[in-house]
């Protein structure tokens, strides 16, 4: 009897099944109702009960998130347990920066096709307005000498060597949104590349108005049919994503202060991100489970790319990432019928079409004869993206992946291309075929 062959990692197909993602909530200046591990769960809960399976029969859960709770350790363990996944499902956390979604999806996909895993749940997570506030090491190191202080008298005499400056917060948030090599902020970085690229601050502005209109309509016509509601603690429903503006304008946007870079930037707080929390998930699975199961994909996955550039110029990740794949398979810009590229800040986006069709960079960073072109703008984040509804780092990558697979499935698409910026200095990107019943 002959073996049947074994196919080649690169052979095995793997598919996006379905989704769901819990609306985006703006951090509003204190905690928001729910903890990432209640966002993470609540967002997943829809999803698994509208499935031919159970939870007990996925291989493995990964979750991206940066900064869990602290009583959220290997915050994807906890995830899978509360969502009935069993004690036998193997779940683990990753961590890429504002891609640690993306990364949950690529690390799924990469095992299953080695053949470790048929069927995992993969997704993303933060909840921003949960960082933590910190002492500084200054205070550390005085609170740790007064508790080895031995009777009152000794603890009275360490008050007086307290200095009031030691009590001042440490923003953990700020910390983290701070390149530590580069010293620099994200905002920085957009300033920089919108210097670099001539990209004026009409032009942000306009973009920043386009992705809360976008949005706006997607709303109204029932395409964010991803959402899925959540109910904290009191009972209150939170239904959308309620970072959207629908009734911003340019006026409105020029009147705001530069953030970054006072008083001389052009970015700010309207075309910029918001800081947000939220989920995002994705069932991935290969053909045997789809088979087993009946399953019907949205999408396949034809490739994942992640590359690494100047921590200064981070937003340029999208196109560091996303060339070697147009390359390899041989595609324009314009072959991909839909993009996602992740709105960290208007600045970064624009910048990144900009270099797709500057000679010098496509030729002297990008190692190309010539340009690539332009994204079509209509063809780009066609339902508004991080600056109008938000970019909770952890989850911002399945969300665009999820969202690209909606797309391409109601418009008809066939190729989609996802995308997103990582602080630090680096890109993802990850390309899809339609194969959904309406492809």
């Amino acid at each position: 009897m002959t073996p049947s062959r074994e196919l080649a990692p690169s052979d095995r197909a793997v598919y996006l099944i379905d989704g769901a993602r819990s609306p985006f909530l703006k951090m509003r200046g204190g905690p928001g109702p729910f903890k990432a591990a209640e966002l993470a769960v609540q967002a997943a809960r829809a999803l698994l009960l509208r499935q031919p399976f159970g939870p007990e029969d996925f291989d493995e859960v990964i979750l991206g998130c940066v900064a869990p709770g602290p009583d959220e350790a290997n915050i994807a363990r906890v995830a899978s347990l509360r969502l009935g996944c069993g004690d036998r499902v193997p779940a683990w956390t990753v961590q890429r920066n504002c891609a640690s979604g993306l990364q949950a999806i690529d690390a799924a996909q990469r095992n299953i096709r080695l053949g470790r895993s048929g069927l995992v749940l993969a997704g993303g997570v933060e909840a921003m307005s949960h960082a933590p506030i910190l002492f500084s090491d200054d205070m550390v190191r005085w609170l740790s000498e007064w508790r080895r202080s031995r009777g009152p008298v000794e603890r009275i005499r360490g008050l007086g060597r307290l200095r009031p400056a030691w009590l001042a917060p440490v923003i953990g948030l700020l910390k983290g949104l701070r390149d530590p090599v580069a010293g620099i902020s994200m905002g920085q970085t957009a300033e920089i590349l919108a210097y670099r690229f001539g990209i004026e601050r009409e032009a942000m502005d306009a973009f920043a108005l386009e992705s809360h209109r976008r949005l706006d309509a997607a709303g109204k016509a029932g395409h964010l049919a991803e959402i899925s509601p959540l109910f904290d603690r009191e009972g209150n429903n939170y239904a959308s994503d309620d970072g959207l503006r629908a009734d911003t304008s340019m006026d409105r946007l020029a009147a705001l202060k530069p953030v970054f870079d006072k008083p001389y930037g052009n970015v700010t707080a309207g075309n910029s991100a918001q800081v947000t929390d939220g989920a995002a998930w994705i069932i991935v699975a290969g053909e045997e489970a789809v088979s087993r199961y009946g399953l019907k994909p949205m999408a396949r996955i034809l490739d994942t790319r992640w590359a690494a550039l100047d921590p200064a110029e981070m937003g340029m990740g999208p196109v560091h990432a996303a060339t070697p794949i147009l390359r390899e398979r041989e595609l324009g810009l314009r072959d991909v019928d839909y993009w996602e590229i992740n709105e960290a800040f208007a600045a970064q986006v624009l910048a990144c079409r900009s270099a797709w069709k500057d000679p010098r960079y496509c030729r002297e960073v990008l190692g190309l004869e010539e340009p690539l072109g332009e994204v079509p703008a209509d063809r780009l984040n066609v339902d508004g993206g991080g600056i109008s509804l938000g970019h909770p780092v952890g989850a911002s990558g399945a969300r665009i992946v999820l969202h690209l697979a909606e797309v391409l499935k109601r418009e008809r698409g066939r190729l989609g291309m996802a995308s997103i910026c990582i602080g630090g200095g680096q890109g993802g990107a990850l390309l899809m075929e339609n194969v959904s019943d309406g492809a």
